[in-house]
């Protein structure tokens, strides 16, 4: 099974070089500060500096979606900033604008201003008028695994594939073409299972070969996420880079396809270093 597909004419899957996609938040209460822009001036610095680097796509998100943060503000309040972000963005950068975003008014505020690909991190349960959403616009999708009421378990690669599934159920029902849809495992918000939260997180990364059954590609987004300040011993998320830049590399030796990173100069080096030990021929 060769897993394709194209995000807003960003071609990923099987046999391509595994993409990087920048991540900036214009959301104060992101729990990687650095990622914040909150001017103008800063958002087009970063996300310049992202597409220089090599990314590929830039994810703009505009509410914390963390699970351990208490940072929901209002859906208009959310479609205002990421109008606003991706308004400013769309025509001065020259990769495509994804919107990561769970609601359906703030995915429809971000597409009309110049998003393509909406990244949802509920899979599209969160909202029962996203999926159709999606389907009209014609966008590019990330449906991503998150806990959503599932029962404890120890299966971690089982339970992050029954809940994508579900998610490429709702997709397929919508309409949504496949060609469109990459997946994503969810790493960071799974907290309820029987493994501790960080252990659980290293387990998906270590089986993401067990999520090719789904014909989907896989991107992974781990930088500066808490699991890797708990095996670290690094309470900053400022401090997490070393660890970010090894998970990244350990997942695209596990297949992953693309890449969501917020220090994208760094982690394309990673990438590239991974993808040439992958390919490389074993000796005996």
């Amino acid at each position: 099974m060769t897993n394709r597909a194209c995000l807003a004419g960003v071609a990923l899957g099987d046999g391509l070089p595994t993409a990087v996609m920048g991540a900036l938040n214009v959301s104060p209460e992101s729990f990687h500060r650095g990622s914040v822009a909150t001017s103008g001036d800063r958002l087009l610095r970063m996300a310049e500096a992202m597409t220089k680097g090599g990314a590929a796509l830039v994810d703009v998100g505009a509410m914390s979606t963390a699970p351990y943060l208490s940072a929901a503000i209002t859906e208009s309040q959310e479609a205002e900033r990421l109008s606003w972000a991706i308004d400013l963005l769309a025509t001065r950068i020259d990769v495509p604008i994804s919107a990561d975003t769970s609601r359906s008014a703030p995915a429809r505020a971000a597409l009309e201003a110049g998003a393509r690909v909406v990244n949802d991190v509920t899979g599209l349960t969160g909202d029962p008028l996203m999926a159709d959403l999606v389907s009209r616009a014609g966008a590019g999708v990330i449906l991503m695994a998150s806990e959503r009421g599932v029962a404890r378990s120890a299966d971690a690669i089982g339970t992050v594939a029954a809940l994508l599934e579900e998610s490429l159920g709702l997709a397929r029902t919508a309409g949504i073409d496949p060609s469109v849809i990459v997946v994503d495992p969810g790493i960071g918000f799974f907290r309820r299972q029987m493994a501790a939260w960080h252990a659980w997180d290293c387990e998906v990364l270590s089986g993401l070969a067990g999520l090719r059954r789904l014909g989907r590609p896989i991107c992974v987004g781990m930088s500066r996420k808490s699991f890797i300040g708990a095996v670290a011993g690094v309470e900053d998320p400022a401090g997490r880079l070393p660890g970010s830049l090894a998970a990244a590399a350990a997942a695209v030796l596990r297949g992953a396809h693309l890449i969501r990173t917020h220090d994208v100069e760094e982690t394309m080096q990673a990438v590239r270093v991974a993808e040439a030990i992958r390919h490389a021929p074993e000796r005996t």
